[in-house]
C-alpha cells in the first residue's frame, strides 16, 4: 500500500506517525500498523493514480542485471526509460517482474549505443543514470602510445575498451543530473588503488561532476555480510548529497531466521557424496591452517556474502537441518528474501532455472540498501521539465546523523 500510495519509506513513517525504525519493522513483516494508519494508506493508495508523465524525473539502469537498482529509484518517483542488460536469462527475469510499457526501450550490448555520437544519441535523455558495472582492468597502452607521438590525451583514454569507458561516454553525451555507480568493495583496492583514481579523475576531473564515495554494508537491513562500494554523483557543484544520510535501520540486525522458509523442497538437501566432499575438503584445509570450507548457518546466524557461484555446491551458505539431516542450500526464493527483493509485501517473479536464479541473485544489489540511498539522493534530484512536481522533503539534507551510523 506505501508503494501504491507513492510514498518512500520515511514518508509513510511520518503519515502514520511512527518512527523509522517502526517503519522498518512493518516493512519486514515483524509487527504490523494500526488499524487507522492501514485505513490511511489504504485511502491514499487508492486516490494515488500514477500515470508515465507524473513521474518525477527519468533514469536509465545500464548493467541492469534483475532490477536491483531500478527498483530503489522507482521508488522515489522515477520512470525508468532505457534498460541495458546482455544476458539473456536476467533479461527475462528482469522483463518478468517490470511491466512493459511503450517509452522504455530494453537493450542488449551497451557498447552498440556508444560506438558514435549517433549511437549515443539512441538513449532517451534522462536525470539519472544508474550502472552497476563490471570492473576490469584498465590499460594504459593507448596513453603510453599517445605520449610516444606527442598526442594529447585525457584520464578517458585509459578506460578504453573496458565497460566503465561506455558509462563515461554517455554521461559526457547526455550530461544527467546525477549518476548512481555500484561495484564491489574490491574496486578501491584494485591494480593497487589506480583503477579507482582513474574512474574518480575520469567522472570528477574530465566529466566535472562532484562525486561522493562510499562501502556500505547490508548487515542493517538484510543477514547477510555483504559489502559494496557505491559512488554517488551531481552535475551541479552544490548539490549537499552526502552517505552520512543515507538512513540506517536502528535496532537488532537481521538473522537467518527471518528469510527462511518453514518448509524447503527435499531437493534442495546436498546428496551424500557432496556432503562427504565438502566435509574432506573443510578438513584438508584446516590441517594446513586454511579457513577454506562451508558455512554452516541456523535461523540465529548471519550469512556470508551470497555469490554468482552459489549454484555449484551451495557451500559458502549451508543450511542447518539438525544432526541427523545433511544441510541444505538455500532455495531461489530464500535468495530472493535475502537480497532484499522480497520484502514486506513486495514479491518476486523467478521464471529461470535455479542454476539461473542462483547466478543472479549473486550478481544482484541489496534492493533495501539502494533503496536507501536513493532516498538520500532524493531530495537532491530536481524534477524534470515539465513533470508533476512531487515535493521534496525538506528536512531530508538535515536528517538524524544518529539514523546514519546506526
Amino acid at each position: 500500500m506505501r508503494e501504491q500510495a507513492g510514498l518512500t519509506l520515511e514518508e509513510a513513517a511520518r503519515v502514520i506517525k511512527v518512527s523509522l525504525r517502526s517503519a522498518y519493522r512493518h516493512e519486514n513483516g515483524e509487527c504490523s500498523p494500526s488499524p487507522l494508519a492501514l485505513d490511511m494508506l489504504r485511502l491514499m493508495a487508492k486516490s494515488h493514480t500514477r500515470t508515465k508523465d507524473a513521474a518525477r524525473f527519468r533514469f536509465i539502469d545500464l548493467f541492469a542485471g534483475i532490477g536491483g537498482l531500478r527498483i530503489g529509484f522507482e521508488n522515489i518517483g522515477g520512470k525508468c526509460v532505457f534498460t541495458s542488460e546482455w544476458d539473456k536469462y536476467a533479461s527475462e527475469t528482469y522483463r518478468k517482474n517490470f511491466p512493459e510499457d511503450e517509452e522504455h526501450v530494453f537493450a542488449g550490448d551497451i557498447r552498440e549505443y556508444t560506438k558514435d555520437e549517433k549511437a549515443l544519441a539512441r538513449i532517451p535523455d534522462h536525470d539519472v543514470l544508474l550502472a552497476g558495472f563490471p570492473c576490469q582492468p584498465f590499460s594504459i597502452a593507448g596513453v603510453s602510445k599517445k605520449n610516444a607521438l606527442g598526442r594529447p590525451h585525457g584520464f578517458l583514454d585509459a578506460t578504453q575498451g573496458t565497460l566503465f569507458f561506455d558509462v563515461a561516454q554517455i554521461i559526457k553525451h547526455h550530461r544527467p543530473q546525477a549518476f548512481l555507480l555500484e561495484n564491489v568493495k574490491n574496486l578501491r583496492r584494485h591494480d593497487k588503488g589506480r583503477t579507482f583514481e582513474t574512474i574518480m579523475a575520469v567522472l570528477e576531473r574530465e566529466l566535472g561532476y562532484r562525486v561522493e564515495t562510499r562501502v556500505i554494508s547490508a548487515r542493517p537491513w538484510v543477514p547477510q555480510g555483504r559489502e559494496r562500494v557505491f559512488l554517488a554523483g551531481f552535475r551541479d557543484p552544490d548539490a549537499g548529497f552526502s552517505f552520512d544520510d543515507v538512513a540506517i535501520p536502528e535496532g537488532p540486525e537481521p538473522t537467518l531466521g527471518s528469510i527462511l522458509l518453514a518448509r524447503v523442497d527435499p531437493k534442495y538437501t546436498l546428496t551424500p557424496k557432496l556432503w562427504d566432499y565438502l566435509q574432506g575438503y573443510k578438513e584438508k584445509h584446516e590441517a594446513k591452517g586454511n579457513g577454506f570450507g562451508f558455512g554452516l548457518c541456523g535461523p540465529r546466524d548471519v550469512a556470508r556474502t551470497l555469490s554468482a557461484r552459489y549454484y555449484k555446491d551451495g557451500s559458502e551458505i549451508l543450511i542447518d537441518q539438525g544432526k541427523d539431516k545433511r544441510p541444505r542450500r538455500l532455495t531461489p526464493k530464500e535468495c530472493a528474501r535475502l537480497m532484499g527483493f522480497e520484502r514486506g509485501n513486495r514479491t518476486w517473479e523467478i521464471p529461470v532455472s535455479d542454476t539461473q536464479a542462483y547466478k543472479q541473485f549473486g550478481n544482484a544489489v541489496v534492493v533495501p540498501v539502494v533503496e536507501a540511498v536513493a532516498e538520500a539522493m532524493s531530495p537532491w534530484i530536481v524534477p524534470a521539465q515539465g513533470a508533476d512536481v512531487i515535493p521534496l522533503r525538506a528536512d531530508a539534507g538535515n536528517r538524524n546523523k544518529a539514523l546514519a551510523h546506526g
